[in-house]
């Protein structure tokens, strides 16, 4: 394995980590607050709408081959 595929993989294994860790801090901070369902719908929206942002901008890269 070479140092470029080292650090791809760690790049992906990271960055879904803390994706799951923010799932967790959204979910915790729903129930903890007691939000309701719309409320926790509103929050998780909210973290969706920026993993959303991070896919569009991975696959614009790997289309327009930039970097």
């Amino acid at each position: 394995m070479s140092f470029e595929q080292f650090e791809e993989y760690s790049l992906w294994l990271g960055v879904g980590g803390l994706i799951l860790f923010m799932i967790f801090i959204v979910w915790n901070l729903a129930k903890e607050s007691e939000a309701g369902r719309f409320g926790t719908f509103i929050l998780f929206l909210a973290l969706g709408l920026g993993l959303l942002g991070f896919v569009i901008k991975t696959v614009l890269v790997e289309v327009m081959g930039i970097g």
